[in-house]
């Protein structure tokens, strides 16, 4: 799918936000946007959004981040994250997986659930996964074990993963290439690291996930940018973590992707237009949740 900077998006269901452009095609509406922003990593099911958490989502679909996909953490976070994509069935897009800072003693029995929900209904991702040291380095074999049959289970169910990444970029390198192939694909979430990195990741034909911190001021993840094709790279919040300027240490919500929009485009000398048309188009050939 080509998508413009009047993109045409044909759905399944109606947005109630848009107006109905042909009433001959049934149950398939076309609808034309200045913009179509899509943040392919939010948490908006957590905690931080308990007061007012429809309100956020209606906000971000105002500033045209159109489409949120919701990455799992574990078995305590299923039912809120399946509940607000059944609230916002046409902008949020459930993942499933386990995260690594969740794999403890019972991680067999929390991927257990992960394959089970993944046998039960869809989903557009297996995520997040990957390998956390950061703040424990006590399970890394068990993150090393769930990081590879969370792989397996990607290439079972056709699907993409999403991959957390921190004082990890070695660990995860090495067990992704050592299962490279070419069913497998998927995106490195919340890249910070530097262009050696960034190319060994493309290079493997996975995405970077850029998110607010390119727009903190000593990053150097702006320079990394400059040196990737826009054609590698999808746009996150990780909401409500990681909010970008003038937000950074508030709480972040997907309607800052066009923040982050913004500042990719002064990067690369673009509008934010095409930033928006690109990395949805992007995200949309990854994860395949809009309906064409």
């Amino acid at each position: 799918m080509k998508l413009s900077d009047d993109l045409i998006v044909i759905i399944n269901s109606e947005f109630n936000h848009f107006s109905q452009f042909n009433n001959s095609i049934t149950h398939q509406f076309i609808y034309f946007c200045t913009m179509y922003l899509t943040d392919t990593h939010t948490h908006l099911y957590l905690d931080e959004f308990n007061s007012d958490r429809a309100e956020t989502v209606k906000r971000a679909i105002e500033q045209d981040t159109r489409s949120m996909l919701l990455p799992n953490i574990d078995s305590s976070s299923i039912d809120n994250m399946l509940k607000l994509c059944e609230q916002f069935p046409d902008n949020c897009f459930p993942m499933m997986g386990l995260h690594p800072t969740s794999v403890k003693e019972n991680y067999k029995e929390e991927l257990d659930l992960v394959e089970l929900w993944l046998e039960k209904q869809k989903f557009y991702a297996i995520g997040e996964i990957g390998i956390d040291l950061y703040w424990d380095k006590t399970f890394l074999k068990e993150q090393q074990v769930a990081l590879v049959r969370q792989i397996e289970l990607a290439k079972k169910y056709q699907l993409p993963i999403v991959l957390h990444m921190r004082d990890s970029f070695n660990e995860i390198y090495s067990i992704v290439k050592d299962h490279i192939s070419d069913e497998l694909t998927g995106v490195f979430h919340c890249f910070t690291g530097n262009p050696e990195q960034a190319h060994k990741i493309t290079d493997m034909n996975f995405l970077l996930g850029i998110g607010g911190v390119v727009t903190f001021k000593n990053s150097g993840l702006d320079e990394v940018v400059k040196e990737i094709d826009l054609k590698h790279i999808v746009l996150e919040t990780d909401s409500p973590f990681l909010a970008p300027v003038p937000f950074r240490g508030k709480r972040n919500e997907s309607a800052y992707i066009k923040l982050i929009a913004k500042k990719i485009a002064e990067i690369k000398n673009t509008t934010i237009e095409e930033i928006a048309s690109i990395t949805t188009e992007n995200a949309n050939r990854l994860f395949k949740f809009i309906i064409t």
